[in-house]
């Protein structure tokens, strides 16, 4: 589904790349998570797949579509959708108006479906009473679960993460990579995870480390 072919980055000079001459595959009904140390590249890298920055040299696939073809901010609107650390949600609206957002914005195929909007909410532990507050009144694992639910509402075949469970506690963060092995292979979409817990990356189908400019598979 998405491949990246030699694929290069490097901030000033060339000759001390972050990485360089990646060739790996990501399939839909799949789940992988990127480990590493902090400064290693691995947030680089998932925001070059994510369409929010470009390689130094190489190509990423979608299919057999480059991305230099599809154009990034068409990329962005339509193939990825994007779950940060910090949830970057809407906080002056609620859940429901969130999702409705982002279901306009991208053109998804439910867009102003209320209905469906409350059902995928609810699926994933947002009640009608919770979808109407205000997200800054939710907690921290009810706010990543309304971001999940977002990438749902939004339809797109490939879901990236950077650290989704960086502010979470143990219980939170157990549900919560449930719920994207859940978008995973009931939804057969492509997860994408970062992140520096091994606990997590053990909880994911497939897992790569990023260290010495390299990655290396290790399940």
């Amino acid at each position: 589904m998405l491949k990246t072919e030699g694929l290069g980055y490097w901030y000033q000079d060339k000759d001390q790349p972050l990485f360089q001459d990646i060739n790996l595959e990501f399939d839909i009904g799949q789940s992988y998570a990127i480990l590493g140390h902090s400064g290693t590249g691995k947030t680089t890298f998932l925001s070059l797949i994510a369409g929010l920055d470009k390689p130094k040299e190489g190509d990423i696939l979608l299919g057999d579509r480059s991305l230099k073809k599809i154009g990034l901010t068409n990329y962005r609107r339509k193939d990825v959708s994007i779950v940060f650390q910090a949830y970057n949600l809407f906080t002056y609206m609620s859940p429901l108006n969130n999702l409705m957002t982002a279901m306009a914005i991208t053109g998804a195929k439910h867009a102003g479906d209320k209905v469906y909007a409350k059902q995928i909410l609810n699926d994933f532990g947002i009640s009608e009473e919770l979808a109407l507050r205000n997200v800054q009144h939710l907690s921290g694992g009810q706010q990543q679960r309304v971001a999940i639910a977002r990438t749902m509402a939004c339809d797109t075949q490939l879901v990236v993460a950077d650290e989704p469970t960086g502010n979470l506690d143990e219980d939170n963060t157990r549900d919560v990579i449930a719920q994207f092995q859940k978008i995973a292979h009931e939804q057969q979409k492509c997860v994408i995870i970062v992140t520096h817990e091994p606990d997590v990356a053990d909880q994911c189908d497939h897992q790569f480390r990023l260290e010495n400019k390299q990655f290396t598979q290790l399940a």
